[in-house]
Parts: structure tokens; sequence; C-alpha cells
């Protein structure tokens, strides 16, 4: 009895090793049928995103000597998600959506982004000139444009900011809305349809070609702290190696000319730094000062 039931395990061994090798293989990560994926953040005008990232993802190919794609997600929340379920290896993340793709996933930094040759940048609160507004206290009973529940400048610190000024962000507004992207939030206030908006400074300028008037028209009320920059983010379970050359390689693209358009077109970048996660131990004490825990932050406005 013990030589049959032997002999039975072995079989059943053998066969799950044959239906193994009998098992379609995944192709190898980078190839055509299998590429390797970039998402972006929908932060600015979408065009001009996925314009400059799919310049992005050409150069980096060429570097890499593989098929990279990109994903223009939906939303913050959703670029996050696809990370978190293996639709995208690279994310290029503004700073809460990586904070939550680090705590969720696991998700590691490897670059940070540079503007005005600063790895940090400020929100704004921005309301029309002839609005009447005059400090943050005069929001009450106004309506108030977000970006998205997941933008640090255009959600995050702009409520601290207006709470600590004794204002509740979660009652004192008639509505808030969900503008979706900083251009939008900046259009919503020049129209009229929203009273005030958040934003990052100056996004004002990402409207400019089409209303040159805005920067007399829509003026800034209050700014917020510092908040480190966006950054280049990747799923944790890449090969380490293929990590340091891509962390490398954009490194080397952000010094191109062509690179450097393409990241100026896609978010206004003006160069890259590599970064790991103690690059934002500062952000984090300052949100825990503050009494905000990550999960209370991604929760939509009402």
């Amino acid at each position: 009895m013990k030589r049959l039931g032997l002999l039975t395990a072995i079989g059943t061994l053998i066969l799950g090793l044959a239906l193994s090798a009998c098992a379609p293989q995944k192709p190898p990560l980078g190839s055509e049928q299998n590429p390797l994926v970039m998402v972006f953040v929908p932060s600015g005008e979408s065009e001009e995103i996925k314009r400059g990232g799919e310049q992005l993802a050409q150069l980096l190919g060429q570097k890499l000597n593989m098929k990279v794609t990109l994903n223009l997600a939906s939303s913050y929340a959703a670029a996050v998600e696809a990370m978190g379920a293996g639709q995208a290896q690279i994310g290029w993340l503004n700073t809460l959506s990586y904070l939550l793709a680090h705590e969720k996933y696991g998700v590691e930094v490897i670059l940070a982004t540079v503007r005005f040759n600063q790895t940090y940048y400020t929100g704004q609160i921005i309301v029309r000139a002839d609005s009447g507004i005059k400090s943050i206290a005069d929001l009450k009973g106004k309506i108030m444009c977000w970006v998205d529940p997941l933008s640090t400048s255009g959600y995050l610190m702009p409520r601290i900011l207006i709470k600590a000024n004794g204002v509740d962000p979660d009652k004192d507004f008639a509505k808030t809305v969900n503008a979706g992207s900083h251009p939008n939030v900046v259009k919503a206030v020049y129209n009229g349809d929203c009273d005030a908006g958040a934003t990052y400074v100056d996004a004002r300028g990402t409207v400019e070609k089409d209303l040159p008037d805005v920067k007399e028209k829509v003026v800034v009320l209050a700014t917020t702290a510092k908040i480190p920059n966006d950054n280049v983010s990747v799923v944790k379970d890449l090969p380490q190696e293929l990590k340091g050359k891509i962390r490398q390689a954009l490194l080397e693209i952000a010094q191109s000319e062509e690179g450097q358009k393409a990241l100026k077109t896609v978010y206004q970048i003006e160069g890259l730094q590599a970064v790991d996660d103690s690059f934002y131990d500062e952000f984090r004490a300052q949100l825990s000062a503050s009494g905000y825990k990550l999960e209370d932050l991604v929760k939509p406005a009402k």
C-alpha cells in the first residue's frame, strides 16, 4: 500500500510538471507582446501629457532596448491602482499618489523631478480679481474647486491651509467641485464656475495661451507650505538591475535636448534627480503634525 501511494504521488508530480511545461509562457517584460508600461497622472492637459509621454516612452525604449508604452490614467487613484495591479511598472506620480502607492503596494521612488532648480514646490488658492474675496475667511459659503482628492497641491495642502485659518473645508463651502486637473481649476475660476480653486504655483501659466489675461482676472489669495516634487516610481517586484537601468536611462534622457523637450511637454519638468523614499520623510512628519492620516486624505470631497 505504501509502495502504491508513493507511485501515485510520483505520478501526480510528473503530471503537474508536464502540464506546467505545456502551459503558455508569458512573453518577457519589455517585448512587443508584453511592453514595459509607464503610467502618468492627469495633472495637466491630457493631449500634452500624452504627446510628451509618448516621446519619453520612445526614448526610454531605445535606451533599454525594450518596448515601452504609456498609460494616461483617468484619475490619480487610477494611476496608483494600475501599478498595484501590475498594469504599469513605472509611474510618474505626484506626491500624495506616491505616498499612497508606497504604503499600499510597496511602490519605490527612484527619481524626483526638478523645476526652477528645486525639488519642491508650493500650492496656491486662486480667486477672480473681481470676486471681493480678500482672505481665506471670505471663502465661507463659496464654491470651491479642487483638482482631485489625490492632488497634493490641488487638494491636500490647501485644505490644511484653509483649516488652519478657521474655515472647515468639509462644512463651510456651499459646494465643492473636483475639476480633474490644474488647468481645469484655473479655467473654472476664470469663467466664474467656481469662486475659488486650488492648484500648484503657478498653474495659471498652463492656460495663458488660450486666456492671455488670466493672470489679471485670476489672482493668488494664499500659498501653501513647501511640497516635495512629483516623481518617477517603479513597482517593487521589478528586477533590481532593471530598476537601476531605468533610473540611469531617464537621467541620461533628461540631459539630452530631445529628452528635455519631452519632459517640458509632459509636466514642465526641467530635470531629474536620484532620490529614495527618505526624500518624503519631512513631508510625512508635516502631515502627521497636522493631524492627517493618509487613509483620511483619499476620500472624495463632499
